[in-house]
């Protein structure tokens, strides 16, 4: 499979996934909205996602209004470079700040799991996330951050096995976590939001999490391993050292106010 053909195929993989945990879902030409009155500050869980460019450039920042009117933001996810191209400029034009992101699939040698790395609830990283979210996010308010935490346990819905691991210290605190989404049917795992506390950056815990997430999935049987790193960041380059290569890109795009 060439890699635009892949790239094809894990954006509609990731459409399905937030496809799954949504609420309410509104069919739109080329993709798909989600919605969720729970969480209406998560951009996550209430954003239009395209994988097809069905959709009249011109159409598409008032299909945006018209779709999170009640909401204080607007979130356009182009889940294939080739939709970067149509949409961007429309997009940039009606006020939308541009994120881009490179799709990376693994093909080094998979892993050994980490005997450090467990499986855990969702309960047992919001302590954890909320502190990591409060360095980010030191302006934001307790309502937001309450969501972004607790939208978590939202994300069981997003395939047919999602687990959340994290890698703890010999004194049991947990010091790196991820997603992992695995569609055994598809032959394809996912990755996500690899994490690792500010205090034990630079201990292994973040290698450790990921090695087993790959190791997971390859005993699953998901021959396709794949993550979403952003474009700008050192983790693209963290990530390609672990044996992932680029075979596509997407991007997200975001107004407020």
């Amino acid at each position: 499979m060439d890699d635009l053909t892949l790239a094809a195929r894990l954006g509609r993989f990731r459409a399905s996934v937030a496809r799954g945990q949504a609420l309410r879902v509104t069919e739109v030409p080329g993709g798909l909205a989600v919605l969720d009155d729970e969480f209406p500050l998560s951009h996550e869980h209430n954003q239009l996602l395209l994988t097809e460019p069905e959709l009249a450039p011109d159409d598409l920042p008032a299909l945006a209004d018209e779709l999170f009117a009640h909401l204080p933001h607007r979130r356009v996810a182009l889940l294939d470079g080739t939709l970067t191209a149509a949409y961007a400029d429309i997009l940039g034009r009606a006020g939308y700040a541009r994120e881009d992101e490179v799709v990376m699939v693994h093909e080094g040698p998979v892993p050994a799991p980490a005997a450090s790395v467990r499986e855990v609830g969702a309960a047992a990283l919001s302590g954890p996330y909320g502190r990591r979210l409060r360095t980010w996010m030191p302006e934001a308010g307790p309502e937001l951050l309450r969501q972004l935490v607790e939208r978590r346990r939202r994300r069981r819905a997003g395939a047919e096995d999602v687990r959340f691991l994290a890698s703890c210290t010999e004194s049991c605190e947990i010091a790196s976590w991820a997603d992992l989404y695995l569609d055994r049917a598809a032959g394809i795992a996912q990755t996500e939001e690899v994490v690792t506390a500010g205090e034990h950056l630079g201990h292994g815990h973040g290698d450790a999490v990921l090695a087993t997430a790959l190791h997971l999935a390859a005993r699953a049987g998901c021959g396709v391993r794949f993550l979403v790193a952003d474009a700008a960041d050192w983790p693209r380059e963290w990530y390609g050292r672990r044996g992932y290569r680029a075979v596509g890109t997407s991007s997200g795009f975001v107004r407020t106010g």
